[in-house]
């Protein structure tokens, strides 16, 4: 575990919209998607004041009403073809490898969380070079819309020696903040992902707009 892994700050980290600045990919893909429907496409603004998970939410408020299973289904399927055409060309977020490789040095540890499919996942993070910085990367298995809280907990149960108390979460969205306090934790939230500031000041943990001073205010909460 290192030599603070036991007592230290335990970081962990979201993937998309957090260490993968991925937000052009996500709205070129929703309206992709769109297209496909007929629905009209999206700004960047407006996905960030209207996003939320479980994401058939975040369709409701777009189209006034729940979809439908077979929408769902079709909505789902159209936009994560077109995210993983442009998620290739992603890169990791300013800072991001530094700051990861400098606390993996120091000897704190961190861990991936994230809700896009795992066997997906962990390839992307490999070609990016950051694995070894985690003690564990953990992918969604299964629903695509469960939340984040109930992955939350599984994952800090496979964390062993790490209490929900010395845990701090990183990530972009208020789903974080609530999976962080699902199980006990501390969050901070970026900016630079799919909400706007507004909707993330609202959830009442520290916002912050860049990664850097995500894991500065990250050692200030415990």
């Amino acid at each position: 575990m290192g030599k603070h892994g036991k007592h230290g700050k335990h970081l962990v980290w979201d993937w998309n919209g957090t260490l993968l600045d991925d937000i052009e990919a996500v709205i070129g893909a929703t309206n992709a998607a769109f297209a496909e429907l007929g629905l009209e496409p999206i700004t960047l603004a407006r996905y960030r004041d209207l996003y939320t998970v479980p994401v058939p939410k975040f369709y409701e408020r777009l189209m006034g009403r729940l979809p439908t299973e077979a929408e769902w289904a079709l909505m789902d399927g159209a936009f994560h073809r077109h995210y993983w055409q442009r998620a290739e060309a992603c890169v990791l977020t300013a800072g991001a490898a530094e700051l990861l490789a400098a606390r993996q040095e120091s000897g704190f540890t961190q861990s991936l969380l994230s809700l896009a499919p795992h066997a997906e996942l962990v390839p992307l993070v490999r070609r990016h070079g950051i694995e070894p910085r985690f003690v564990r990367v953990d992918g969604r298995i299964g629903s695509s819309t469960e939340g984040k809280s109930s992955h939350m907990v599984r994952h800090l149960e496979a964390l062993v020696g790490v209490p929900a108390e010395r845990v701090v979460v990183i990530g972009d969205a208020a789903d974080d903040a609530r999976a962080a306090a699902h199980v006990g934790a501390r969050a901070v939230l970026y900016t630079g992902g799919s909400h706007s500031r507004a909707s993330l000041a609202a959830v009442g943990v520290p916002v912050v707009d860049s990664l850097a001073e995500a894991v500065a205010v990250a050692e200030e909460l415990i």
